[in-house]
């Protein structure tokens, strides 16, 4: 009976898309683009390509799956200020939800310029732009309504009763972030942000009425960094999101063990867990060697939805790689990792 019930809930989502929330990670921290568009080009390298799969409540029904592709990197690094970064990205998204009922895809190109606070640079303040192209699907018959419900249960024979005049909707979608990332004292790091999505709060409706608007999201973030026991490091970080009348909560950290003690080019193992308040616990394990940061992850469900879940809610990997910088010192800003 409760999947019964978490399946209604499913379809509701997917009748009121105006209401829903947008896809996230649990890894926010392992997401930059998704998570604020003034992270574009905040790090120490060439380039950063990075990817993200999620898949939750295999447990109870099919899967819910998001995944992400990005890259960015940094610009006219001879033009601008020796301390500033100027960085260019790009990334693709896709969520499928309910089945295959809905698919959404997401293309977004972003900019950010980090501006230099201090002659050194190891303080930054940025503005990030990100425009959004999004298409979404609605495949009906993949679709259970209470008409279709007779006393022998679901019968597909039975007309839904309901009219999709665009099963196809598409749009441009507007986002804009700021973010300070800081050097304090010789290693550790702090940053904290806040980014807002959907400006434009664009129509978002597969009925005849197209009075349904796509909420704003608003989402306050940061963390930091800190050394521990020579090599090692002590990562932490927090998130609040706000989208309509749904809201998150996440906070948590990760030890890093530096195993072979060069901080220049550490392989570093991680250890660690965030929160979801009133939601989930997740668990999470990371390895970085030779620019390569992967991370696993796995939602362990303690919300009211836990009797049909039994705790279990969704795994989610993470890579990111960086090409590391070959030009010296030039940027000296420790920068953001989780």
């Amino acid at each position: 009976m409760k999947k019964v019930l978490l399946f209604f809930t499913i379809a509701l989502y997917l009748m009121n898309p105006a209401k829903a929330q947008d896809p996230h990670f649990s890894q926010f921290f392992a997401s930059p683009l998704t998570l604020n568009p003034a992270f574009t080009g905040l790090f120490s390298g060439d380039f950063r390509v990075s990817g993200n799969y999620r898949s939750q409540w295999r447990s109870i029904s099919t899967p819910f799956t998001t995944g992400t592709a990005a890259v960015d990197f940094q610009i006219l690094k001879n033009v601008i200020s020796y301390t500033d970064i100027w960085g260019v990205g790009v990334m693709a998204m896709y969520d499928r939800t309910g089945g295959g009922a809905l698919t959404s895809t997401y293309l977004s190109f972003s900019t950010a310029y980090h501006k230099g606070l201090d002659p050194e640079g190891n303080h930054t303040l940025a503005i990030g732009l990100q425009a959004t192209y999004v298409s979404k699907r609605l495949d009906q018959t993949k679709l259970v309504f209470e008409n279709q419900i007779d006393n022998d249960g679901y019968n597909p024979a039975i007309p839904s009763g309901e009219t999709f005049v665009n099963p196809t909707i598409s749009y441009l979608d507007p986002n804009i972030g700021i973010l300070y990332n800081g050097l304090v004292g010789e290693a550790s790091n702090i940053y904290a942000g806040a980014s807002f999505y959907h400006i434009t709060q664009p129509t978002e409706t597969f009925m005849a009425k197209n009075n349904n608007r796509l909420t704003a999201r608003y989402t306050a973030h940061g963390g930091g960094s800190f050394p521990v026991n020579g090599s090692n490091r002590i990562h932490v970080s927090a998130l609040y999101m706000k989208q309509s009348t749904a809201s998150e909560v996440a906070f948590g950290g990760a030890y890093g063990f530096n195993l072979n003690g060069d901080d220049d080019n550490p392989t570093t193992f991680y250890l660690g867990s965030w929160y979801r308040l009133k939601d989930a616990i997740n668990p999470y394990v990371g390895l970085e060697i030779n620019g390569f940061q992967m991370g696993l992850s796995y939602d362990m469900n303690v919300s009211s939805l836990k009797p049909a879940s039994n705790y279990r809610g969704g795994v989610e990997l993470s890579l990111i790689y960086i090409r590391k910088r070959n030009d010296g010192n030039k940027y000296r800003t420790l920068c953001p990792r989780f």
